[in-house]
Order: C-alpha cells, then sequence, then structure tokens
C-alpha cells in the first residue's frame, strides 16, 4: 500500500494541519516546495535542506509555544506532543525513540496525544526513503518509509528523524556512535542514541531557543 501524501510539500496539509488542526488537506502540491527534506539518506546536504529543517525545527517551537503562552509559569521542561495516528506500524519504533530522547534531555520532553499534537508521523512508500519534511509555511512531519526501515534499524531511523524535530542537523560523514548520522554508517550501524555532543545542543536549543520563541508568542498574543 502507498500512502499518497497531497505530495511532499504542501504535506502538512495532510499532516500537522490537517489531521491535527483540521485544515482541509491540499489537493495538489506547490511545485515551489516538492523536495522532501530527506533526512535519513547519506546523500548530500544542501542549503535547502538546512533551510527546511530549520523551518521544522521552528514550526514546532511556535507550536509548543503558542500552547505555553497560557501557561508561562509551567514546569521549566517543555512538552511536545506527537500524534502516531498516520504511522500506527511503528507506533512502538517512535515510542521507543520517544523514551530515548526523554532519557537523554531534560529541557524538552515528547509525548503522544491523540489531539493538539505539534506534529505527526506518517507512514508509506517512498523511494527517497524516511525523511523530516516541511511545506515551507511553518509545519512539518514525519515521513517513516516501509522499504528503508526493513534495510535500516528502524528504532535509529525514527530517533534520528524525531533528532530534527528537535532542532538537529543531519551529518551523515559521523560516525555511528552519532544519532544524526543516519544511514551514512551503512545499515549495520544500530545506535539509537544521540551522543554527548547532541544531547548538548537538544538541551541548549530548547532552554535558549525555546525561551526566544515563547517570548514572541506572549508578545503576539498581547498585541491581540
Amino acid at each position: 500500500m502507498r500512502l499518497t501524501l497531497p505530495v511532499l510539500s504542501t504535506a502538512v496539509g495532510l499532516g500537522l494541519t490537517a489531521a491535527l488542526l483540521g485544515a482541509t488537506p491540499a489537493a495538489t502540491a506547490s511545485s515551489q516546495h516538492q523536495e522532501a527534506y530527506a533526512g535519513y539518506r547519506p546523500s548530500a546536504s544542501t542549503a535547502e535542506d538546512a533551510r527546511n529543517n530549520q523551518e521544522f525545527f521552528e514550526a514546532v517551537v511556535r507550536s509548543v509555544a503558542e500552547k505555553r503562552a497560557a501557561d508561562p509559569d509551567s514546569a521549566a521542561a517543555v512538552t511536545v506532543y506527537y500524534s502516531t495516528a498516520g504511522a500506527p506500524s511503528f507506533r512502538t519504533q517512535i515510542s521507543r525513540s520517544a523514551q530515548i530522547w526523554n532519557s537523554s534531555v531534560s529541557n524538552v520532553r515528547l509525548q503522544e496525544s491523540s489531539s493538539g499534537a505539534d506534529f505527526a508521523y506518517y507512514e508509506g512508500n517512498d523511494p527517497r526513503g524516511s525523511y523530516a519534511s516541511t511545506d515551507g509555511h511553518g509545519n512539518g512531519y514525519i515521513f517513516l518509509d516501509y522499504r528503508q526501515n526493513q534495510q535500516y534499524n528502524s528504532t535509529r531511523v525514527t530517533a534520528h528523524e524525531t533528532g530534527h524535530v528537535l532542532g538537529l542537523p543531519d551529518h551523515y560523514s559521523g560516525p555511528c556512535s552519532e544519532l544524526m548520522s543516519g544511514g551514512g554508517p551503512g545499515p549495520s550501524c544500530t545506535n539509537a542514541y544521540p551522543n554527548a555532543t547532541e544531547r548538548a545542543r537538544v538541551n541548549q536549543l530548547w532552554a535558549y531557543g525555546f525561551a526566544d520563541a515563547l517570548d514572541k508568542a506572549l508578545q503576539k498574543s498581547a498585541r491581540r
């Protein structure tokens, strides 16, 4: 079975915006954003990839910040909610990758939610493999490819893609011990844990980057 996203760009039409925020999925993709951000393939990274990754991270931060704006005095650790409704076959791997990240970092937590999620996972067949994608308008989702998850360790693939949600870029030339090296080390690599540098970077991003985003969200609310 092939999952047909209204193409991988306006993708969040089907992804975050439609399934989770109640919008109508776009019927066709705009040619401007048809390239998916292939997060697991060891291909050469581009400036567009880096931009897409940053937009995805910022979209998640904004979504979380808008929720937190109403309760700025809540616990220090930020919770990012995700949906597995579009990827039921990978719910175990997604849950495991969330546990890995939750045990690895302290400034952000991942939690499944049946409604109001900040991003979503989807599954299907795609020759580009698994990836994190953005529609260019501040929305994103993670797509998990069946074949790639049979070839590579599925929990590593999922944890790697989730790393993009938390703000980490690809680094395919890195060793197996580096989660964001993705498919670079080859299918024999099964490590699904971020290394010390990756853990520190995520904690830094969510300690400071989130605070800035929350400030902006609060300012926006005050202007309404």
